[in-house]
């Protein structure tokens, strides 16, 4: 089932916070309720998240952290609708996951959301310019290569568009993603471990970047990471434990 742009952007009433406690607002972006995820069969399932909730807000910078295996991108997954809790709901823009299928769950992504990876995720045969064009074009945008080589230019790749990804340093291919993932100025942006592959220097350049161009659109990022100077430059950092966010100010 597909819904219409004001539907797909209709505000939620009410908030929930990490402690369960409703009330109302107009700026929930994300907001997950008794959310749990378990693997397995029989009698000894694998619990990955139990009974989770969460809310971000339009605008927000929220990084989730925790040990490795601790589930950060079983969640990240389900928040973006790309994996499915096996109770529980999210919410995206008002919209449940439940209530959609598969396709229309791709056409929300494809509209409101961004992803940035560890792996870059580029498409080798193609150049920077045709790497960020392919989710415009898929989405309809009217002016894709005008829009995707601003994109390039503001993450300083004006020079790269023709560039192939082999062509391209880890973190020009960083960059790519990040042009890409901004191209449509989603309302959301999901990022998972963005400076895994990196090194030191490259990894701070491409935190400064997101965090900039974050600022410029406005967009809700979501991200998981190791990386303790990233989780540092955002409003909340929450930390998975035993299926369960406990939260702390990024201050």
């Amino acid at each position: 089932m597909l819904f219409s742009s004001s539907e797909l952007n209709a505000p939620l009433q009410t908030h929930i916070s990490a402690t369960g406690t409703p009330h109302a607002t107009h700026e929930t972006i994300i907001l997950a309720t008794n959310l749990s995820k378990s693997v397995g069969n029989g009698e000894h399932p694998l619990h990955i998240l139990r009974d989770l909730q969460l809310d971000i807000r339009q605008s927000e910078r929220v990084a989730i952290v925790g040990s490795s295996g601790s589930g950060k991108s079983t969640l990240l997954g389900i928040l973006a609708g790309l994996d499915m809790p096996t109770t529980g709901e999210v919410r995206v823009l008002g919209q449940p996951f439940s209530q959609l299928d598969e396709d229309a769950r791709a056409a929300m992504r494809g509209q409101h959301m961004g992803f940035v990876f560890q792996s870059f995720q580029l498409l080798p045969t193609m150049t920077a310019l045709e790497n960020v064009m392919i989710p415009l074009q898929l989405n309809g945008h009217p002016s894709p290569q005008e829009t995707a080589t601003a994109s390039l230019i503001s993450v300083g790749l004006g020079e790269r568009l023709q560039h192939y990804p082999k062509q391209l340093s880890g973190g020009e291919q960083q960059r790519v993603a990040i042009a890409r993932a901004f191209a449509a100025q989603p309302a959301v942006l999901f990022a998972d471990e963005p400076t895994g592959n990196l090194d030191s220097a490259n990894g701070d350049k491409i935190i400064d970047l997101l965090f900039k161009l974050n600022q410029a659109h406005q967009t809700t990022l979501v991200l998981v990471t190791h990386d303790a100077r990233l989780a540092s430059r955002c409003d909340r950092v929450l930390t998975l434990v035993d299926g369960q966010l406990t939260e702390r100010s990024a201050a």
